[in-house]
């Protein structure tokens, strides 16, 4: 015959010594500056391990050095410069290699991993929702982008302050590549983060952004050469400036701020500035749109 249930055993709560939060509980809002400034510090490797810290920070130190050097042969007198060597604008064209394997090292970092061990669902538990996540990445990897392209525009400046150009001049010239550079961080770290956020194979993630970036350039600036001086269309070449978002921001940042192209082609005048600028709001807006879509799919 079954027990009474008098006689069953009762059940005790035991005390194993962890410490009660009396604290303030925080919302929606806390939580996600608390992962935008995680996820930013992570970008760089810091709060992790020292071999995290390796690649980041070797990378932006890649990206200081010729900005130090033009700012050191700016103040030379006996070169006798009145300008900078290199147009601020032009930095991120000249360096985008670099960029593409930060982005490629640090994109999967920050979203691969919370696939591939299975954390998402625990960042989704409330109040904490998908959107807050996606924002709160896609402004961490745009703000380490920015701080990766704007230190050394700002190493530049510096250096053509203490040779004595124009000051005037030369605050208008980077605060217009600051700009430039924003658009550029916010546009590849949305690709980057779409692209990652399909594998949860860092691995995978990283062969995948360079590919996408690497080709697209290449293919787009060699393309342009041919048509440009091969068949003298350039028309047709500056069109072709749409297909690569490193040439598309750069089309972007010359048609809007009348600044000096870095491209084989700019763009075909000003339906095709018009152009190139829609088509990078419409990138943005993809990616996050896509970003949205993607995370749907992880369960909570």
């Amino acid at each position: 015959m079954p027990a009474h249930p008098d006689s069953a055993p009762a059940g005790v709560i035991h005390d194993i010594g962890y410490r009660h939060y009396d604290g303030d509980r925080l919302g929606r809002a806390a939580i996600t500056r608390a992962l935008f400034w995680h996820s930013l510090r992570g970008a760089y490797g810091l709060g992790r391990s020292a071999r995290s810290k390796i690649l980041p920070m070797s990378l932006f130190a890649i990206m200081c050095i010729p900005a130090f050097i033009i700012a050191v042969i700016a103040n030379v007198g006996a070169l006798n410069l009145s300008d900078l060597p290199l147009p601020y604008e032009r930095y991120v064209i000249t360096t985008q290699g670099v960029l593409t394997i930060f982005l490629a090292a640090q994109a999967p970092q920050s979203v691969s991993r919370d696939l591939r061990f299975k954390t998402v669902p625990l960042y989704f538990s409330r109040p904490l929702e998908r959107v807050d996540y996606i924002g709160a990445k896609f402004a961490a990897m745009s703000a380490a982008m920015f701080i990766l392209i704007g230190v050394p525009l700002l190493i530049m400046y510096i250096g053509a302050l203490l040779a004595e150009f124009s000051v005037v001049t030369h605050s208008r010239e980077v605060a217009v590549a600051l700009l430039g550079a924003a658009v550029f961080a916010i546009v590849l770290s949305g690709i980057g983060l779409l692209i990652a956020s399909m594998t949860p194979r860092r691995g995978f993630g990283v062969a995948a952004i360079i590919t996408v970036l690497a080709l697209s350039y290449g293919a787009v600036t060699s393309l342009q050469g041919i048509l440009r001086y091969a068949q003298n269309d350039p028309t047709a070449a500056g069109w072709l400036g749409l297909f690569s978002p490193v040439t598309l921001v750069d089309g972007l940042q010359m048609w809007v701020f009348d600044t000096t192209s870095s491209a084989v082609a700019p763009p075909p005048g000003t339906v095709g500035g018009i152009g190139f600028v829609l088509v990078t709001f419409v990138l943005i807006g993809a990616c996050w749109g896509l970003l949205n879509l993607r995370y749907r799919k992880v369960s909570i």
